[in-house]
C-alpha cells in the first residue's frame, strides 16, 4: 500500500466536533465520502484549496490538521 507523507487529525477532530460523520465533512468540503476516507487513511494528500477547506469545517488552522510526515 502505498502512503503519502501528508499526516492528519482528521478522524480526531470529527469525534471532537460532536462525531461528525465522514459524509457530513464531504458535503461541508464538497467533496465525496470517498474522498475523506482516502485521506483519513493516509492513501491521499489534499490539494491546497481542500486542505483549507476542512481546516475551516473544523474552525482551526491547516496546520492542526495536517502535518509532514516523511514516509521512512
Amino acid at each position: 500500500m502505498s502512503g503519502t507523507p501528508v499526516a492528519n487529525d482528521i478522524r480526531r477532530l470529527r469525534f471532537e466536533q460532536g462525531e461528525m460523520t465522514q459524509q457530513a465533512l464531504a458535503d461541508a468540503c464538497g467533496v465525496t465520502r470517498q474522498t475523506i476516507i482516502a485521506l483519513e487513511a493516509g492513501r491521499y494528500a489534499p490539494s491546497l484549496e481542500l486542505a483549507f477547506r476542512i481546516a475551516r469545517v473544523f474552525g482551526v488552522g491547516v496546520e492542526e490538521v495536517f502535518r509532514w510526515q516523511p514516509l521512512a
